[in-house]
């Protein structure tokens, strides 16, 4: 009867050990996974911004040619443009905020220029390019909203526990948030 009851005990303790471990193990695996979904979720996001990025300098190419028999603009400018459309392709967050921040600058010396000239302003090409600006720079607003959001639960993963105990295990680090600076805060004056 002793013997029987040690082995009664023995086996719940086995028992209950067996499920506290694939208790663990299954949380361990959540966590994991969650990551991943969050890191996968980023990447899209990332990847929906470049190719606003992308059809922002496509619209600023075209507002460059038809600026360019108003005023004298530089050839400079449009391999500047050229050249920024080829880097967005491979820019990680850090890098598309630079070329943000270039962008920008093209882009408000092209509205400086519409400014300046009458005949520009009333042109239906330039005031349909420059309504499809505003359209990209929302969506650009938007994917960086998104894309900071997921980093920032991701981040909040890699800091809070048990999820950093994995992070850390893992090798996850922190992801670099989209930080346009303050000119995002200003969208472009576009008005004629």
């Amino acid at each position: 009867m002793v013997t029987t009851l040690v082995d009664i005990i023995s086996l719940v303790l086995i028992a209950v050990v067996v499920l506290v471990v694939i208790g663990v193990a299954a949380a361990a695996i959540g966590i994991y996974n969650r990551f991943f979904s969050l890191k996968n979720s980023a990447e899209a996001t990332l990847g929906q911004v470049k190719v606003a990025m992308k059809k922002r300098l496509d619209m600023i190419e075209q507002l460059l040619g038809a600026v360019k028999s108003y005023a004298a603009f530089e050839k400079e400018t449009l391999t500047g443009v050229t050249a920024m459309r080829a880097r967005v392709g491979s820019a990680g967050p850090g890098d598309l905020n630079e070329l943000e921040r270039e962008s920008r600058s093209v882009l408000g010396r092209l509205i400086a220029v519409a400014e300046n000239y009458p005949d520009l302003k009333t042109s239906q090409t330039v005031k349909d390019l420059m309504g499809s600006v505003r359209g990209v720079e929302d969506e650009i607003a938007r994917h960086r909203y998104t894309y900071n959001n997921i980093a920032q639960q991701y981040n909040t993963m890699t800091d809070t526990i048990p999820s950093n105990l994995i992070a850390g295990v893992m090798g996850f680090t922190k992801l670099q948030y989209l930080e346009f600076g303050e000119e995002i805060e200003r969208v472009p004056t576009i008005a004629f």
